[in-house]
């Protein structure tokens, strides 16, 4: 396992005993049949440098280690932790996609928890004066336009701007086992593409990082003091199944294998299954002909308002279909759904917001004018090739 270093970043690892005997288990021992050991495991490598230090956590409901959350493991450790910043979907990860979610205090330690979705994307100044040291633990699932990593580019910012260090505790990518689609372009920035990067980008958290970082992508070229503790057992061809759902509509291996492709139903009239009990597993349309599937999207925790409440749906179950994991985001259901419904402004109602989370308004181009899925994903080939030599710099895991 590489350990990258530069004047900003640096991976906090073992002693090169310890290093040599874990390239020896690599070699050796079989993946699969190890569990990952997970950066909020490894607080042991940073504990000394933690003590007497004031402490924020950016963190939500997947911020665990089995059932403890991160806040717990550190205040039982005799740490002063002093707040807890949030992301989208809130710290209970019950917010919906878009909900302003408020600031408030946690009812079990008191902490204060200021949210970092709505107004204040970026820890402010004063919310930073009294800590010495961020930790951010939050599972991310690999693809563009789920918005941690836009969470993580702020408090990086943030963190580079007041002098505070960030530590990052690793978790593994469930979509780390591929690259693809289109390069953002920078006309297309957002907090749903906040960097030049494929819709799946094949690295995990911390190594994403290590690359906003190394490529200078926060304000001013600032580099943030950052420390990753890297997970054991895993390489990016290592398959893991999240214990918490990352947010209120994926729920499921089924849908965070489909969600690459699925999200880009979001800016069209296409519903993607949010209000039922198995979101981003099938798409459908009251429009639709009749199918042997259908369903009733209606107001549930985490889809107040779903697309289409209360009118049912005709359309395919994608879910059974995931039995293997994915290697390329699936364009034929975004094709198969334009050509049922027959007129692209029927189909894309939010061309902003599509153009957003493709990263280009090339492809909404290419679906009106009839481009197959192969003809479309062959413009994607020289930005990805550019993409993965950039990754590669960056990798704490193979």
């Amino acid at each position: 396992m590489p350990v990258i270093e530069n004047t900003a970043s640096h991976v906090v690892e073992r002693n090169d005993l310890e290093e040599e005997e874990y390239i020896r288990e690599i070699e050796f021992t079989t993946h699969s049949l190890r569990q990952p050991i997970l950066g909020i495991e490894r607080l042991h490598l940073v504990l000394d440098s933690l003590k007497g230090k004031q402490i924020a956590v950016v963190g939500n409901q997947t911020s665990v280690i089995r059932t403890t959350h991160l806040v717990d493991t550190l205040l039982s450790l005799g740490l002063n932790v002093k707040k807890v910043f949030s992301p989208e979907h809130g710290f209970r990860g019950d917010a919906d996609a878009g909900e302003k979610v408020h600031s408030t205090v946690d009812q079990k330690t008191g902490l204060p928890i200021i949210s970092l979705y709505g107004m204040n994307k970026k820890p402010m100044p004063y919310q930073l004066s009294d800590i010495d040291v961020v930790i951010f633990d939050i599972q991310d699932v690999g693809v563009r336009f789920y918005t941690y990593i836009s969470t993580l580019h702020y408090v990086m910012e943030a963190c580079a701007e007041n002098k505070k260090k960030l530590v990052l505790l690793d978790r593994p990518n469930p979509n780390g086992h591929y690259i693809d689609g289109p390069i953002r372009e920078p006309e297309h920035r957002s907090f749903v593409g906040m960097h030049p990067v494929p819709i799946v980008y094949g690295m995990t958290i911390g190594e994403y990082a290590l690359m906003v970082n190394g490529e200078k992508w926060l304000k001013d070229s600032l580099s943030c003091n950052l420390w990753v503790i890297p997970c054991k057992n895993y390489t990016h061809k290592s398959k893991y199944i999240l214990p918490v759902p990352p947010s209120p509509n994926l729920r499921s291996e089924a849908a965070i294998t489909l969600y690459p492709s699925l999200c880009l139903f979001e800016a069209t009239t296409v519903s993607v299954g949010r209000g039922t009990d198995r979101p981003f597993e099938f798409f459908g349309h009251p429009r639709f002909p009749h199918t042997n599937f259908s369903f009733t999207p209606v107001s549930t925790t985490g889809a107040k308002n779903p697309l289409h409440e209360n009118k049912v749906c005709n359309g395919f179950d994608l879910g059974p279909s995931v039995i293997k994991r994915k290697y390329e985001i699936n364009l034929n259901y975004l094709i198969q759904a334009k050509d049922l419904l027959g007129d692209s402004n029927v189909f894309i109602d939010q061309v902003g917001f599509f153009n957003r989370l493709a990263g280009t308004s090339t492809l909404r181009d290419q679906l009106n004018a009839g481009w197959t899925a192969k003809e479309i994903r062959s413009t994607w080939e020289i930005g990805l090739d550019k993409f993965k030599a950039t990754r590669q710099k960056y990798l704490l895991y193979r």
